[in-house]
């Protein structure tokens, strides 16, 4: 065996092990195991495994609701700060998992998209919104999650737009 192969062999092994000695497992999601971040309570997973038996679905981009309807159309008082909109998001992602028969719970894989407001992204704005669904005591399931910038959305007030994976029970 090459000495490269070696090496990724090792770290493939050792990672592993790493990985493994910080699951947390959840109840009741029959297999799936989800990894902490070590020495951290940021609220999203390290890594999340899901068995082969799985079925996984993937909900489309969700937007933010217009909270004001005073506002001028498309206006970012329409939608709100990124906190509103954050959870107007999630209260949308939450209302069509449910019509799938799928929780908050079930969500493994989170991708945000943020719009910067003056060159900077209010994302404490964004975590106050997130940590209202993920890391609570009634829903302490945390899925893996990317979040990063963008240049705008389809839309002019719009500062997020999120997409999620979930995994059936």
């Amino acid at each position: 065996m090459s000495k490269l192969k070696t090496a990724v062999a090792v770290a493939a092994l050792v990672g592993g092990v790493s990985v493994g000695a910080h699951a947390d497992h959840h109840g009741g999601e029959q297999g799936i195991v989800r990894h902490a971040l070590p020495d951290s309570d940021f609220p999203i997973s390290l890594a999340v495994e899901i068995p082969a038996n799985k079925t996984v679905v993937h909900l489309s981009g969700q937007v933010p609701a217009v909270i004001n309807e005073d506002a001028e159309a498309g206006s970012l008082e329409a939608y709100g700060t990124m906190e509103e909109q954050t959870v107007s998001v999630l209260q949308a992602i939450e209302k069509n998992l449910e019509s799938l028969g799928l929780s908050m719970g079930d969500v493994y894989r989170m991708q945000v998209f943020l719009v910067a407001q003056d060159g900077k992204v209010d994302f404490s704005g964004f975590m106050d919104g997130y940590t209202q669904f993920f890391g609570t005591e009634e829903q302490p399931n945390l899925p893996v999650r990317s979040a990063v910038e963008v240049a705008a959305l389809a839309f002019p007030g719009w500062l997020i737009e999120i997409e999620v994976s979930a995994v059936r029970p």
